[in-house]
């Protein structure tokens, strides 16, 4: 038992030690520090990174849905050029716009009443945002230079 011991050189925590070139085609190996990927594991022990799609055999949302990245807030906020309250105001005022047309579909009017009761939801989801998007125009930051 004692001679297993003093041929192990590393930790099973530690990087394991470099395959011979003719092991490197069957050993997964991670892209960012070369260790060998531990059974069944999703990311590397040592360093962190993802095991990439094609290497597990497992579908991948970033690689189907990739165009989604466009709609992550910091990429929308560079885009716009707006700060975070300025776009969080737009935003509201987009979710009062939808919830506008949402009134309008989801409720139809069988008498007098009830179309004054949807236009008044109406008016105040508008007012509402309106107040949304003057907020966001009022937060958003000046980008004039002083010279």
């Amino acid at each position: 038992m004692s001679e297993v011991v003093r041929d192990a050189s590393k930790e099973f925590w530690q990087p394991p030690p470099t395959q011979p070139d003719s092991m490197i085609g069957m050993v997964e190996v991670c892209d960012g520090c070369g260790t060998e990927f531990m059974s069944g594991a999703r990311f590397c022990y040592l360093c962190g990174n993802g095991r990439e799609a094609s290497l597990t055999g497992k579908w991948s949302w970033p690689a189907h849905f990739g165009f989604l990245e466009a709609l992550e807030f910091h990429r929308v906020k560079q885009t716009l050029g707006l700060g975070v309250a300025s776009l969080v105001a737009f935003l509201v005022g987009i979710g009062c716009l939808l919830a506008v047309l949402a009134v309008s579909v989801i409720y139809s009017a069988q008498n007098w009443a009830d179309f004054q009761a949807i236009q008044s939801y109406r008016t105040q989801w508008l007012l509402a945002a309106v107040a949304a998007f003057v907020a966001g125009i009022l937060l958003r930051k000046s980008h004039l230079s002083k010279d």
